[in-house]
C-alpha cells in the first residue's frame, strides 16, 4: 500500500507530509534545503522509494484574489520538474496553509521564530489532508 507525498515548495525550503498507507490522515513528515533541481530530485526519488510514494500532492500559492503571484509561477514550474519521477502530481490551493500551521504551533506553546522548518511541514500536512479529504468524500 503506497502514500501520497505533501509538499510546501519554498525557495530555501521544502515542507514534506506524508500519508498513512490507508491514505486517511496527512502527518508532518521532514524539511529539506531547497539545493536545485537537479538535488531535489535525487532526494524525492529516494524519498519516494523508502516511503512507497504513489501520488504527491504539490500546494499552488495563489493570491488571496486568486490570481497567480511571483511564486505561484516557481511551484508550478516545480511541479512540472517533478513529474519526470513518473508519479501523479497534483496541485492544491495552499492558501493560508502556512499561516494555519503557525497558528498551531502557538497555541501548543512551540516557538515559531526559529522552527522555520516545522511550520512549512505542518503546512505540507494541512495541503495534503485537504487533497485526502475531498479525494474520500
Amino acid at each position: 500500500m503506497g502514500r501520497f507525498l505533501g509538499v510546501d515548495y519554498g525557495d530555501s525550503r521544502i515542507g514534506l507530509a506524508l500519508s498513512d498507507p490507508l491514505k486517511i490522515i496527512a502527518s508532518p513528515f521532514k524539511t529539506i534545503r531547497n539545493k536545485g533541481e537537479e538535488k531535489c530530485i535525487q532526494e524525492f526519488q529516494s524519498l519516494i522509494e523508502e516511503n512507497e510514494v504513489e501520488l504527491i500532492v504539490v500546494g499552488l500559492p495563489i493570491g488571496m484574489k486568486g490570481q497567480d503571484t511571483t511564486q505561484t509561477e516557481k511551484v508550478r514550474k516545480f511541479a512540472d520538474l517533478i513529474t519526470q519521477l513518473n508519479l501523479p502530481v497534483h496541485l492544491e490551493d495552499e492558501r493560508l496553509s502556512s499561516v494555519s500551521a503557525q497558528k498551531s504551533m502557538i497555541l501548543q506553546n512551540i516557538k515559531t521564530g526559529h522552527n522555520k522548518g516545522m511550520i512549512d511541514e505542518r503546512a505540507a500536512a494541512i495541503l495534503l489532508q485537504q487533497f485526502i479529504d475531498k479525494r474520500n468524500r
